[in-house]
Parts: C-alpha cells; sequence; structure tokens
C-alpha cells in the first residue's frame, strides 16, 4: 500500500481501489455514499488485503 494510495482513498476512496475490480469499486462507492468514514475504511481494507 503507497503513501498515494493512501491519501487518495481519504479524499476519494471508489478512486483508490479502481484497479482492485467492479466489486471492490462498488462497495466501497455504496459505503462512501453511506458517509465518508465507511467508504475511507473499506478502501484502506481493501487496499491492505494481500490477496488481491
Amino acid at each position: 500500500m503507497s503513501f498515494w494510495r493512501v491519501i487518495l482513498s481519504i479524499i476519494c476512496p471508489p478512486l483508490a481501489v479502481i484497479d482492485k475490480g467492479c466489486g471492490s469499486i462498488l462497495i466501497t462507492f455504496i459505503l462512501w455514499l453511506c458517509g465518508w468514514a465507511p467508504g475511507v475504511i473499506a478502501a484502506l481494507i481493501i487496499l491492505n488485503n494481500p490477496k488481491r
């Protein structure tokens, strides 16, 4: 997880997970619409997951 990805996930979480697949983008976008904090947390979890 790079420094710029962390900054991007704080500013706009769906853009930070753009290369992780459509499902990740959709989940992060829906959580981001529900509130800023859930979107950021989801993006950081997805970025920290080594499987993808």
